[in-house]
């Protein structure tokens, strides 16, 4: 028995303790342990038939829903690698990725066949397609066909390959806690990089059970048995992000770790009326958020229609990826007056940089946390920043890290560099340590725009917009916005004689890249202002478009464009 923990084994081992306890609700669709664990079995035996090797890569281009856990499950069972695919990337973003994660799998919903369809002769490694039917899906801008579509001949359907098989299945070359997960995330250039997790350090890095830093399937079994014989229920989880996010598929799998069911969202986008729903419905007692994005249309909707739903199960509310703000906690516990709200400092990166932890009886401030046991904040030189000192440094997490970015060593070394013989994670958060040796989160010191819990990077959007041949410059910032954190918006300088509106920009944008890296606002300038070494003054700019964006009285007149609306605004003096 390896020493080291693997999720497979964990999960095996709940199923044979709790074999007719819920595992995964979807709609009207329910699965037990016993069929979780089963179907996993199938997709894993279908898997090797088709002839994978240990530590092939399988990547997962489905929306939420039974599949996604099961075919990861499938995965570690059978000694591949799950990879996560952003069902918004259009067809050259897809391309990329599979490339570089050198997929041999790739599991697709129905409402993604037209894609799969355009670019499958360009992803030449991929040897297998696995097609999940998705009934009535229908699509919500986010890169699917609009409904679904029929098995293509190239394809394996998935419930053939997931056909119920009682037999375990292990590969010939086994299981270990060295075994992958890899999570993509976006890069500074902006091309998504795959982080590099051994099952063994996320399992510890997401610990919430108890369990012994070294593997004992038998202290599993035995903390199973032994809440189900006291009574004790099981979590009852709800991401209500998409599984194809770092956030919420780690916290689905520490549901599932705990013995817990794992219940999805069914529409897609994303519509805070089911959430409701199906929290008072299925009695929810753990949700996983991504900071205002979500609370805020919560609590508006909590707020707005008195008595309609009953959120009173949950206990627990974590929330990962974005600001949280204290106002929205607030708001919330005022419908959820027994829950926790758990605020995490976590990236794809690092695990552990922080937490804040709010209740009924205190609301902690919005951006301060506490340190994780493993985290700490180094100046420029690596030096730890002194309490109360007012230095911004940037935080690092040592010890239970990734090994690092799949197929990029460089930027491997720069986030995944060695302080005093230990490796360690500096994701490039930036923060203040308080007296009180609390942290005040500051942001990332890049450019990079988080919309939503959505990493943009500029130049890639930047890329796009000057592929119109009325550009001839763009520069692209981020702008706060009340839900979602930041949004996108654009500094374009136009070619001579050329014209160009808002929404031609955006509509660009979108029909190349992901729906939430077009901007929400098109600027329109003489010059984006670029230096002599043709870098572009992006802090400059950003404050040149939020003077823009919020004119001061008296000053001139210009036309500001955005996604919604063509205005006249007062454009702030000598701008």
């Amino acid at each position: 028995m390896s020493l080291e923990w693997n999720f497979a084994d964990v999960w095996e081992a709940v199923a044979e303790v709790a074999p007719e306890a819920l595992a995964q609700v979807h709609g009207d669709r329910v699965v037990t342990w016993a069929e979780f664990d089963q179907r996993a079995n199938g997709i894993a035996a279908a898997f090797l038939r088709e002839g994978c090797q240990q530590q092939d890569k399988v990547a997962l281009y489905l929306h939420n829903g039974p599949e996604y856990l099961q075919s990861a499950f499938a995965c570690m069972k059978a000694g591949l690698v799950p990879v996560n695919t952003n069902y918004r990337y259009q067809q050259d973003e897809l391309v990329y990725l599979w490339d570089n994660a050198d997929a041999t799998v790739v599991i697709f919903h129905g409402a993604f066949t037209d894609m799969v369809e355009a670019v499958r002769a360009r992803c030449t490694k991929v040897r297998l397609w696995i097609y999940v039917d998705d009934g009535d899906h229908v699509d919500g801008g986010d890169g699917g066909d609009g409904g679904a579509a029929a098995c293509p001949a190239w394809a394996m359907p998935f419930d053939v390959a997931a056909t119920p098989n009682a037999q375990r299945v292990v590969a010939p070359w086994g299981r270990s806690g060295d075994d992958l997960i890899l999570i993509y995330t976006g890069g500074t250039t902006g091309r998504p990089r795959g982080v590099m997790w051994r099952q063994h350090d996320l399992y510890a890095a997401s610990n919430t059970t108890g369990d012994p830093a070294q593997a004992s399937l038998g202290h599993v079994r035995g903390r199973i048995a032994s809440a189900r014989a006291s009574g004790q229920a099981a979590p009852i989880g709800l991401p209500a992000a998409p599984l194809m996010h770092g956030t919420a598929f780690v916290f689905a799998s520490t549901i599932l770790n705990r013995g817990g069911n794992v219940v999805t969202l069914t529409q897609t986008p994303f519509e805070v009326t089911e959430l409701l729903g199906v929290i008072e419905a299925e009695q929810v007692t753990d949700l996983c958020i991504v900071g205002d994005a979500f609370c805020r249309p919560m609590v508006d909707a909590l707020d707005t229609h008195p008595g309609r739903w009953n959120v009173t199960s949950l206990k627990a509310v974590s929330s990962s990826g974005m600001m949280w703000g204290s106002q929205n906690k607030e708001r919330l516990l005022a419908h959820a007056p027994a829950a926790l709200l758990i605020d995490f400092l976590n990236s794809s990166e690092a695990s552990g940089m922080g937490r804040a932890i709010s209740s009924k009886q205190r609301v902690n401030p919005s951006a301060r946390f506490k340190l994780g046991q493993n985290a700490f904040v180094i100046d420029d030189a690596g030096r730890p920043v002194p309490p109360g000192s007012g230095i911004a440094g940037r935080i690092a997490v040592r010890g239970g890290v990734p090994t690092g970015y799949y197929g990029d060593p460089v930027k491997t070394a720069a986030t995944f560099p060695m302080i005093d013989g230990v490796r360690c994670a500096i994701p490039g958060d930036f923060a203040l340590v308080e007296a009180d040796g609390s942290i005040t989160l500051l942001g990332r010191g890049s450019v990079s725009i988080n919309t939503g819990g959505e990493k943009v990077f500029p130049e890639e959007v930047e890329e796009c917009i000057k592929l119109l041949p009325q550009v001839r410059d763009a520069v692209v910032v981020g702008v706060p916005d009340e839900r979602f954190g930041e949004t996108v918006a654009a500094v374009v300088e136009l070619a001579e004689g050329q014209t160009a509106t808002g929404a031609e920009v955006m509509a660009h944008v979108r029909a190349h890249l992901a729906r939430h890296k077009a901007p929400r606002h098109v600027m329109v300038v003489d010059s984006v202002g670029r230096g002599p070494n043709g870098k572009a003054d992006y802090l400059g700019l950003r404050k040149r478009v939020l003077s823009w964006l919020q004119p001061q009285p008296g000053g001139n007149i210009e036309k500001v464009e955005t996604v919604e609306t063509v205005e006249t605004v007062a454009k702030a003096g000598g701008q």
